[in-house]
């Protein structure tokens, strides 16, 4: 899933770069809403496993180098998030028995370091739904999923939009309430995933 998205990004990057030649100041523009271009995800035709993504961010610049953000999100998931990229990422043998529905909404502190180089974190509340082989709930579950990501601040159209391609690394210290039987593939991973690819967007107001 993660590879189709690069090739996706691969696409798209070089056009937004292209376009981000801003002149005008708008530092008046304090709000922005916007999203991920990894929905994109949800179009990849013959996907066995569609992520079914949706994200909304809402966001607001306290300072020129500090903004805070509301993130919703809602996707799903068939394999434990700590398998790395290799020959284990997306194995039929490290599938679960079903699939995980997560419902998250997270809270997210940027910091602009130098030019539009910034660092952030997000901490999301997750409320996580399993789902066995023949789409019936088996339990809900509670998860802490953390991100710490760094990357750049593209402007476009005269600083009314943006793209922020990004690196990050993924966490999820409490994972609670995980049925037995996807538990056991869990455990055979660490709880965080690296170089985890970002590329949002927004409209800023």
């Amino acid at each position: 899933m993660k590879t189709k998205l690069l090739i996706i990004s691969g696409i798209f990057l070089p056009l937004f770069f292209a376009l981000g030649q801003a002149s005008e100041d708008s530092t008046s523009r304090k709000w922005h809403i916007g999203s991920t271009l990894f929905i994109l995800g949800n179009f990849i035709p013959d996907d066995p496993n569609p992520p079914d993504f949706g994200q909304l961010n809402v966001g607001y610049r306290l300072t020129q180098k500090d903004v805070i953000s509301i993130e919703f999100k809602s996707w799903k998931y068939a394999w434990p998030l700590g398998i790395p990229y290799g020959k284990n990422y997306n194995a039929p043998s490290e599938k679960y028995p079903g699939f995980v529905r997560e419902f998250g909404i997270a809270l997210a502190y940027q910091r602009f370091i130098w030019k539009g180089f910034y660092a952030a974190i997000h901490g999301m509340n997750t409320l996580q739904r399993y789902v066995d082989n023949d789409g019936n709930k088996i339990q809900n579950g509670y998860q802490l999923f953390m991100t710490y990501r760094a990357g750049y601040h593209i402007p476009l159209f005269k600083k009314r939009y943006f793209l922020e391609p990004s690196i990050a690394i993924t966490q999820w210290p409490i994972n609670t309430n995980v049925p037995a039987s996807f538990a056991a593939l869990e455990q055979k991973w660490p709880a965080l995933f690296l170089a985890e690819p970002g590329l949002h967007f927004g409209f800023r107001f």
